[in-house]
């Protein structure tokens, strides 16, 4: 039995920090003239929070995989669908009925919307990462035989492959002439259009490095200890590198703030970089550094209520924007942090609270 690693569920506290920085830069990019540098902190100092999940979901996979026992596959997808693909049909389902509520739309799609949405994780969002997570589950059995086999030639190769293949799917024009030639609402042509939203494509370089660092985990928690200092250089340049993008994009592109994140994003080249820097670097961080008990204890808080936290925060975000409207108060740079801590705070405890109350009826005698 291998030893609990409290570092990853600290990683999953802080990527969750993360997605709700992104989603909380959303409303300020609403302002016309936002904070650029405010929008760097919310929109791309965080953009590792996303596919950093997919690193720490293989690693604790894999982590845990006895491959001296043959892979049940069916008892696998039992256990992970009832972890993610039950919670993503169900918080599918409340957003899609409470936003068209709150607009006054039809509560229910017909049966083909109501499968484009569910295919591609449309009700809301955040939820396209459970879509992506879920067909990662779908294709463990061909994950599993490559990650086995996978050596550090191979896994170069397949860095370089990813760079490409996320370069051309973000900027390259010619796909959308593609699907601007299709039939328009075909399967096909929404496939190309959502292909963000679930080909794991995107993302599988980051989910292949954390399962073949799970499988080689005794040598690369050696490598992180006795290399604290080449890791953290290494984050701080991949951090600067993508920052420097995001400044030279609005400063000598003339780019909007709004245009220059959605271009620096998570797939672009040092966006990329960036992900693989803050992964290597919080797992070492946080299995390495001296971390004080307070801080433990609040990065533990944090990692065991962010998968509430992560499916809840849009909620908490649509009625918090609907009173600073009430208010009358539009999201300057403090309002904008301040509505962070309180999205923070308000649905951290309420995941809080669930989990004491499911605790106290699972403690109690029947």
């Amino acid at each position: 039995m291998k030893p609990y690693l409290a570092s990853i569920e600290y990683i999953r506290g802080v990527a969750m920090l993360g997605v709700v920085a992104i989603h909380v830069g959303s409303q300020y990019l609403l302002n016309p003239t936002p904070n650029i540098h405010l929008v760097a902190l919310f929109e791309i100092v965080s953009r590792f929070s996303v596919p950093i999940f997919f690193f720490v979901s293989a690693f604790g996979l894999f982590y845990r995989m006895d491959f001296n026992a043959p892979f049940e596959y069916g008892k696998f997808l039992r256990r992970r669908f009832k972890a993610v693909l039950i919670p993503y049909l169900l918080w599918s389902t409340f957003y899609f009925v409470h936003d068209n509520w709150l607009a006054g739309y039809e509560l229910l799609p017909d049966f083909d919307y109501g499968a484009e949405i569910l295919f591609f994780g449309l009700a809301k969002y955040h939820l396209y990462f459970m879509v992506i997570l879920i067909w990662f589950y779908l294709l463990m059995p061909p994950v599993i035989f490559f990650v086995k086999r996978m050596s550090p030639a191979k896994l170069i190769l397949l860095l370089v492959a990813q760079v490409a293949f996320d370069f051309w799917s973000s900027y390259s024009p010619e796909i959308w002439q593609l699907i601007n030639s299709l039939e328009d609402g075909s399967w096909l042509q929404l496939a190309l259009k959502w292909r963000l939203n679930w080909f794991v494509g995107h993302y599988v370089f980051i989910f292949v490095l954390g399962g073949v660092l799970a499988v080689h985990s005794e040598k690369f928690f050696a490598w992180c200890s006795s290399h604290k200092k080449i890791v953290g250089a290494t984050f701080f340049v991949a951090l600067t590198t993508l920052l420097g993008y995001y400044y030279s994009l609005i400063f000598v592109q003339k780019f909007s703030p709004l245009e220059a994140v959605n271009t620096a994003h998570q797939l672009s080249p040092a966006g990329i970089f960036y992900t693989i820097a803050a992964s290597i670097f919080f797992f070492t961080l946080f299995q390495f550094g001296t971390l004080n008990s307070p801080t433990k204890k609040l990065l533990s808080l944090l990692g065991k209520n962010s998968y509430f936290v992560y499916l809840a925060h849009p909620f908490a975000i649509t009625y918090l924007s609907l009173g600073l409207g009430k208010l009358g108060l539009i999201m300057t740079a403090p309002n904008a942090l301040i509505f962070y801590v309180v999205t923070v705070a308000v649905t951290l405890t309420a995941a809080v609270l669930i989990n004491s109350i499911r605790q106290f009826f699972q403690a109690s005698p029947r």
